[in-house]
């Protein structure tokens, strides 16, 4: 047996690292190929260090555009790497372009493929992820689900039971593996904070990012935190862009950034008073520390953290921002417990599955 993992960009690596190690660590047959969607050194190689995974054997390097001619470099790119490595499996994560890519090429060339963090749904098909998340799964022959509702969904989509395995969540198998080394930092001392005494921000969804209004509310809302206790706010090229081209100003209360490798941005999150983010990832992430998370959106693929974690919807509306962030200040916000299975194990579980199949 022979395994082709894929990562492709940013939150692809969280939930891929533990998967790649694991296989490693088993002993199986394996080989890493980095699709280049994210090619930023703080958004890519600095993963490979921090997380302890090893350089890709194959870098297709296809950077960034339209999602279509993104898409369609990878499946190019990749068929080409599959002809030439076969692979039995193709284990793919998460919902970037990269993901159905890979999974589509695979699928075309009866090379059985994984989906790690399959089954999550928005219900809201105007975002291009919710498209590559049911797409993906369709296509895939093992489908491992972070959560019970993933379940659900993919049951309702008529896909079998016996290709569905619910495993846990691997981005919380990272975060278990590498906290205490990113507290040990204390990044925070870095930009003069107190722990517990600052905001963390995301943004980079288009429908918050591209959509001029919504933006400026939400910079409104964000120099309004700043007046309670400083925000820091690593900007995502996309944000960074519109930014300037807007001409936007933020107040002196915010800490502008570029992205920050993981180590040092899980260590601002996880001592952090309380984040803000239009993040799939961040949700989950908060949701495992314990910090209180608002996210700007209207709604969310990871409904769980919001029944049983520390995560609620909050949208773009600069009042409803304020309202929440007196709330989080005022002690009322719910603390939240982990999801079954979210143990640091998830990877392991998978592991398990794979080391038994036998390829046809």
């Amino acid at each position: 047996m022979r395994v082709c993992n894929v990562v492709a960009a940013r939150p692809n690596f969280m939930k891929m690292a533990p998967v790649v190690l694991e296989l490693i660590r088993r002993g199986i047959d394996s080989f890493l190929v980095h699709t280049g969607q994210h090619y930023d050194a703080n958004m890519s190689d600095v993963f490979f260090e921090e997380l302890g995974m090893p350089r890709p054997d194959v870098h297709l390097g296809v950077g960034s555009g339209s999602h279509a001619a993104q898409t369609a470099a990878v499946l190019t790119a990749f068929e080409s790497t599959c002809l030439e490595h076969k692979p039995d499996l193709v284990v793919v994560a998460g919902d970037v372009n990269s993901t159905l890519a890979c999974a589509l090429t695979a699928a075309k060339l009866n090379i059985p493929v994984a989906h790690v963090e399959a089954g999550l749904r928005s219900f809201d098909r105007s975002m291009p992820e919710e498209v590559n998340r049911v797409l993906t799964d369709h296509v895939s022959d093992f489908l491992f689900a972070t959560e019970d509702d993933a379940l659900g969904n993919l049951r309702n989509e008529g896909i079998a039971d016996d290709r569905v395995h619910l495993v846990g969540n691997c981005m919380v198998d990272t975060l278990e593996r590498h906290v205490a080394t990113a507290l040990a930092r204390r990044p925070w001392e870095a930009l003069e904070l107190e722990p517990t005494n600052y905001a963390l921000v995301t943004l980079h969804r288009p429908s918050n990012v591209d959509d001029e209004a919504a933006l400026r509310g939400l910079f409104r809302a964000i120099n309004s935190v700043s007046e309670r206790l400083p925000v820091v706010f690593p900007l995502h090229p996309r944000t960074r862009d519109r930014l300037g081209r807007l001409g936007l100003v933020l107040a002196p209360g915010v800490r502008l950034g570029a992205p920050m490798p993981y180590l040092e941005f899980l260590g601002l999150m996880a001592r952090a008073r309380f984040v803000l983010t239009d993040s799939g990832g961040i949700q989950e992430e908060t949701t495992a520390l314990g910090i209180p998370c608002m996210t700007l959106r209207e709604n969310t693929e990871r409904p769980i953290t919001i029944r049983q974690g520390t995560n609620r919807l909050i949208g773009s509306d600069p009042a409803r921002i304020k309202a929440a962030v007196a709330e989080v200040l005022s002690g009322d916000w719910p603390t939240g417990v982990r999801p079954p299975l979210w143990d640091g194990h998830a990877a392991r579980r998978i592991g398990d599955i794979i080391e038994v199949w036998q390829p046809a």
